[in-house]
Formats: C-alpha cells, structure tokens, sequence
C-alpha cells in the first residue's frame, strides 16, 4: 500500500503543473468526460493521444458487522484514436468483518472501450467495454482461480440542453465461478451549471443462480478546468442483500 501510494503522490505531483496551468489547445476539444462516479459508464471516449486517470475513494457499509474501503480505486485510459480507447483499472481493497481485517490489491482489469453508433434521433450514442481480470496480478488474498471477463454496452441519450438519459447492459464474471452476474443501470443526469452536474441513478446486479441486488445512489460533479473534475456521491441498497450505504470521493484528469 505505501509503494502503491507513494507513487500515485509522485504522478501527480509531475502532473499538477500541467493538469492547473492555463489550457492549452485541448481548450477545443470537449471537457473531460468519466466513468465515475456513477455507475453507469459514458459512451464518450478518451481524445486521440490524451491520457486520463480517475481516481476515486469510497466507503461501503455491507451490514453491521462487515464494511469495505477501496482506497484508491483508479482508471487509466488512454486513447488510441477517435474511436478506440484502451483501459487498465487498479484498486486496493480494504475489508473489515467483526475483528477480521484484511487488505490488498483487487485482480487488476485490462480492456478497451470502442464508440459503436452516434446519437442520431432514437438512436443513443452508444460504446461497447470490455475488460479481462488477471487473477495473478493481485494480492494472495485476492487472487481469483480463473481469468475472467465483464463486459457492457454504454448508451446515451440528449433529453436536452441540461439534462441527459444514460443506460447499460452487460455481465461480468469474478474469476471464481462459470456463472455469470447480468448488469443493469440507468441514470439521469443535469447540467447545473456550465462546471456543477449532479445525477440519480438506479442500477444493479443479477446472478445467473442467486438473487438480484439493486441500488439506488446519486451524486456531484465540478469541473475545475477543461481537463480537471472532482466528484462526490453517494446511496443506499434498495433490496436485502444490497449494502446498507456507500460513499464516495474522485478526482479526474487528463493531459
């Protein structure tokens, strides 16, 4: 953890200068977009030769007896051409059961996000992702048996100026068994302002043998600069096996 931190500290520390100066050319280009911090991912993709880290911090609260910390979770994208973008995701996971604690780094995820359909009318603008966990590069006690996949379809629609409909669709395995967890989200989000966005979303998750968690969360976004956003957002388990409440806290960039 302290290497893991220490070298986030030192990225961004070579990065500030660049990331708060004045705004060069990139001032034309659209202002970033993320995949946090909800849960529904954009279709939008990473500009031609940009790099875009979003890095986030969340607490859950399972039940009274266990609780989660991800402290940081982190997305790197990297973004190949007008339509492609490639993807690395990192988290370093902190779970507390009664008097049990234990602490790692989560299966590291690598993928892509393609842009498939322009909105066009009925027609959302719509992207397809990707990812595929590696279960050796993680810590020993979160190492999972068996590479896996997850994979969703990212769909988005202008309502208006200020207010946007997003959805996905997709599944995802976890490495440990051939069942697979279906996923649902669907959020709506508003410009506020020209910087101030704010969303609420309903989403969840359908095991192919268990029953379906659902969630409801909703949450902030402040633009800083073209290229700098904070986050902050939160939400509760609608049914029983959800999580009681969660929360959490990002910071996003790219140069």
């Amino acid at each position: 953890m302290k290497i893991l931190s220490r070298l986030l500290l030192l990225l961004l520390l070579c990065l500030s200068p660049k990331i708060f100066s004045q705004e060069t050319p990139s001032e034309t280009i659209e202002p970033i977009a993320t995949d946090r911090p909800d849960q529904t991912e954009t279709p939008s993709i990473v500009p031609k030769g940009m790099f875009q880290m979003e890095n986030g911090f969340s607490y859950e609260k399972i039940d009274e007896n266990e609780s989660e910390i991800v402290s940081p979770t982190i997305l790197f994208k990297y973004g190949v051409n007008e339509n492609f973008e490639l993807r690395l995701i990192t988290e370093y996971v902190i779970n507390t059961s009664g008097d049990e604690k234990v602490s790692g780094v989560n299966p590291v995820l690598v993928g892509f996000k393609a842009k498939l359909l322009e909105e066009k009318g009925i027609i959302p603008k719509t992207s397809f992702i990707a990812h595929m966990l590696i279960p050796e590069l993680a810590s020993k006690d979160f190492k999972a048996d068996y590479y896996a996949a997850e994979f969703r379809f990212t769909m988005q629609h202008t309502l208006s100026d200020k207010v946007s409909l997003s959805y996905n669709l997709g599944a995802e395995w976890d490495g440990f068994t051939p069942d697979a967890t279906f996923i649902y989200t669907l959020t709506t989000g508003l410009s506020v302002t020209e910087k101030l966005g704010a969303y609420i979303e309903l989403y969840g998750f359908a095991p192919q043998n268990d029953k379906a968690d659902h969630r409801f969360d909703g949450g902030i976004t402040y633009l800083i600069s073209n290229n700098v956003m904070i986050d902050a957002s939160g939400g509760f388990g609608i049914t029983e096996n959800a999580p009681e409440y969660f929360a959490s806290l990002g910071f996003s960039f790219r140069i």
